[in-house]
């Protein structure tokens, strides 16, 4: 066994024992079997300002002890379940349905010709978008739990060790790989990959750093401090990125676990703002405000130009919220009992809210072309909402 591979059984046995026994981090951590100790906040009744409504769903196999996020492209949705089922829908039609041959760990991601997931023990699946046969794989340096990213001629996958691997989309050949050193420890987490077309992509790490990296050859372009690891403690210490960062015109912004939340220039990564605020589900914003689902189950409007508190929706406490996705004039943001609320834009009041199956809602809610949403729950259930 080399120094490496002695080196992440190390911080994985470290990280579990430390999931086992503190609740903080069991309350953040996805793959996590332990009952809260919080008690979530009950939801009371509402008078609805809006229409939150199911416009189709399906069962696309449940995640198990993993994360699958769906993704979006034009009218298609993609979607995947642990025990290797893949599926497209256009419009709520099923297109087609494929059983990859393996359980799959991590995804979806995909553009209009490809889509792609991972396994647990580091492959790369990659299919024909169109009719989903399959197209080439190949193979990471460890397990493969976020979304991969495909675009610009590429398909970038993360690993669990945040190792980033770039493949030709065409034949999957390897062009580069990134790799940063990490803390000792380390939270395991869906953190994923986000492209910035026609340059490369932007990953958050450990230890709370922002990176932007280069398509081409996986240089990276610059380096932005989203949060200082402190205490005198590892667990302390642990500053993580556990969230894709968010990119919006000239902007990207991203929170760190027990860290802040801070903007950046996207061309040259100088920091704009930070605040202090710890989120390990992520923000979203548009072209006013940056939202945030915090720790303890805020969900906060800021300045998007300096930070500046707008509102905060403190009703949802310890009910392990998602991120928060903007919609128009709404906010929307799931929970851990497969909830999807909706607030209001201008002062983050109820506008509406709708039952899934009752299981966690833990992936990444995604944009419909059509202005709704589409969630998908722990047990498999993908379902796509209209608001009006």
């Amino acid at each position: 066994m080399n120094a490496a591979m002695m080196r992440q059984l190390l911080v994985a046995g470290a990280l579990a024992a430390c999931l086992s026994a503190c609740s903080t981090l069991d309350a953040i951590n996805p793959f996590s079997s332990a009952k809260p100790k919080l008690k979530p906040a009950e939801l009371t009744p509402l008078a609805a300002s809006a229409d939150l409504t199911s416009a189709w769903q399906s069962s696309v196999g449940a995640a198990g002890e993993y994360v699958f996020t769906p993704v979006v492209v034009g009218d298609s949705v993609y979607a995947a379940g642990h025990d290797g089922s893949l599926s497209r829908f256009d419009g709520g039609r099923q297109v087609w349905r494929i059983a990859v041959g393996q359980a799959v760990s991590g995804g979806v991601g995909a553009d209009a010709k490809l889509v792609v997931v991972g396994t647990a023990n580091g492959e790369v699946l990659v299919f024909n978008a169109a009719t989903g046969a399959a197209a080439w794989k190949a193979r990471v340096s460890s397990e493969v739990l976020a979304a991969p990213v495909v675009g610009d001629g590429s398909v970038f996958v993360r690993s669990g060790d945040s190792r980033i691997t770039a493949f030709d989309a065409a034949d999957g050949k390897r062009r580069w790989v990134y790799q940063r050193t990490a803390p000792t420890l380390t939270l395991r987490s869906t953190v994923g990959l986000t492209l910035i077309p026609g340059r490369g992509v932007v990953a958050g790490f450990p230890g709370g750093k922002l990176v932007a990296i280069a398509g081409n050859n996986g240089a990276a372009l610059w380096e932005g401090t989203v949060a200082l690891p402190k205490g005198s403690t590892e667990l302390e210490r642990v500053a993580d990125i556990t969230s894709s960062p968010v990119i919006e015109g000239r902007d990207v912004c991203a929170s760190a676990y027990q860290g802040r939340v801070a903007c950046f220039e996207l061309a040259s990564g100088n920091a704009l703002w930070t605040r202090e605020l710890s989120s390990s589900a992520g923000v979203d914003m548009d072209s006013k405000y940056v939202y945030v689902s915090d720790d303890k189950g805020a969900v906060h409007a800021l300045d998007r130009s300096n930070g500046a508190s707008i509102w905060k929706q403190d009703k949802l406490a310890n009910r392990g919220l998602s991120r928060p996705l903007a919609l128009g004039n709404k906010i929307a943001v799931a929970d851990a009992q497969g909830f999807v609320h909706l607030l209001r834009r201008e002062d983050g009041a109820f506008a509406a809210r709708v039952a899934s199956d009752g299981s966690a809602i833990v992936a990444e809610p995604q944009h419909l072309k059509d202005g709704g949403l589409a969630v998908q729950t722990k047990n498999g259930t993908l379902l796509a909402l209209s608001v009006r």
